[in-house]
């Protein structure tokens, strides 16, 4: 079964980016990519899972990243699906506050595709692992 991805992110030339590097892989080929355009989105197609890994944008602007990745570590069905956070903050005390909240890796924009489809790979099982970027 192929593995099932939800990316959050509000800019469109980025999810553009993370659909297009995680589908440009052969071992994510057939990965279904679903988007959401916000953090509000993102809770309306929680229910469509599961999903084996989602992808998230720290700095939304309606329901931000950490408060998504605190309703995902709150939620029953969805408490020990991977968490992907990706931003532009680079500083340790933002990449510290996610991982506290339950984060299970965490991405600093810009990143190239072959960390984002390490990090995945490793999330979801399946290859050899690429260090993260930042």
């Amino acid at each position: 079964m192929a593995a099932k991805i939800l990316v959050v992110e509000d800019s469109l030339t980025m999810r553009t980016f993370l659909r297009g590097a995680l589908n440009g892989d052969p071992r994510l080929r057939d990965a279904e990519v679903i988007e959401a355009e916000s953090g509000f989105e993102a809770l309306r197609l929680l229910p469509r899972g599961p999903y084996q890994l989602v992808i998230s944008d720290i700095n939304m602007p309606d329901i931000n990243g950490l408060e998504l990745l605190q309703f995902i570590r709150k939620s029953e069905q969805h408490k020990d699906t991977p968490v992907l956070l990706i931003s532009t903050q680079s500083s340790g005390r933002d990449r510290q506050r996610g991982l506290e909240l339950g984060a299970n890796a965490y991405l600093t924009k810009p990143f190239s595709a072959e960390s984002l489809c390490g990090e995945a790979l490793r999330h979801i099982g399946g290859g050899a692992q690429v260090p993260s970027d930042g």
